[in-house]
C-alpha cells in the first residue's frame, strides 16, 4: 500500500515485438497517485496488475501524465479515462492538444486517434506540478513535436520517456528510426545538463543512475545518430 509521503517507483509492461521491456512511472503523495503514460491500447488491466505488484492503489489514480502522442504512451489513455471519469485528470503539453483531440494526425501514423481525448491541464516548459513533492515539466520535442520529460524534484528522478533509451542500465541516445528531428532532439537533451539528475527513467529500457552526466555528454559529443 502506498504510503502518505510522496513517492515515485517504475513499473514495467510487457510489449510484444519490443527488443527492450517498456516502464511506466506511478508517483504518489497523500491525495493522488499519478501515472506518466498509458503504454498501448488494451493495457488497463496490465497496468492495473503493475500497480497492484508495486504495492500502489490503482483505484485511487487522479492524475495521467502525458510525455508525447505515439501509440504505445497514449494508448490506454481513453480506456483509463473512460473507467475513472471525472477522477481522473489529463495533463500534457500545449502541443499534444490538438493531436490528442483528433484535431492533428499523430506525427508517426499520420491518423487521427481513434478516440479524442479532452486534456484538462495544459503544461508549458518549466511548469511544476503540485503533486509527489513536485514535478517539473521539461519540455523536449525532436523525437515528436510535443515530446515532454518530467523531473520529480524530491528524488531528483528524470522522467525521460523516449527522448533517452537505456540498456543494461546504461544510459543510450534516442532511436534515431522514431526520432524524425534529431538536431531539436539534441537540444532538448543538452538541457538536462543543468539539472541534478540522480536517476534516468527511460521508457524503453528503463532505470540508470551511474554517471549520468557523462553519459549525456557522450550522446551529444556523438551527434545525431545513424539509422542501422
Amino acid at each position: 500500500m502506498v504510503q502518505s509521503e510522496a513517492g515515485i517507483k517504475t513499473i514495467k509492461l510487457t510489449m510484444e515485438n519490443r527488443n527492450n521491456p517498456f516502464f511506466l512511472t506511478v508517483l504518489w503523495d497523500a491525495q493522488d497517485v499519478i501515472l506518466i503514460d498509458t503504454g498501448l491500447p488494451g493495457q488497463m488491466e496490465l497496468i492495473r496488475t503493475a500497480f497492484l505488484d508495486a504495492g500502489i492503489p490503482f483505484e485511487k489514480l487522479t492524475k495521467i501524465l502525458i510525455s508525447h502522442q505515439d501509440s504505445d504512451h497514449i494508448g490506454s489513455l481513453p480506456e483509463l479515462v473512460e473507467a475513472f471519469g471525472d477522477q481522473v485528470q489529463v495533463f500534457a503539453h500545449e502541443i499534444a492538444v490538438p493531436y490528442l483531440a483528433g484535431i492533428i494526425p499523430l506525427d508517426k501514423s499520420k491518423k487521427l486517434v481513434r478516440t479524442p481525448i479532452k486534456v484538462d491541464v495544459t503544461l508549458q516548459d518549466g511548469d511544476i506540478l503540485p503533486f509527489a513533492g513536485g514535478i517539473r515539466a521539461v519540455f523536449t520535442p525532436g523525437h515528436t513535436p510535443d515530446h515532454t520529460s518530467f523531473y520529480h524534484i524530491p528524488s531528483k528522478t528524470l522522467i525521460a520517456g523516449d527522448v533517452l533509451r537505456a540498456q543494461d542500465g546504461i544510459l543510450q541516445s534516442y532511436s534515431p528510426i522514431y526520432t524524425p528531428d534529431q538536431v531539436t532532439a539534441l537540444q532538448s537533451i543538452a538541457k538536462f545538463q543543468t539539472m541534478d539528475i540522480s536517476k534516468v527513467i527511460a521508457y524503453h529500457g528503463g532505470e540508470c543512475t551511474d554517471n549520468l552526466q557523462d553519459h549525456l555528454q557522450d550522446i551529444l559529443d556523438a551527434g545525431p545518430v545513424e539509422n542501422k
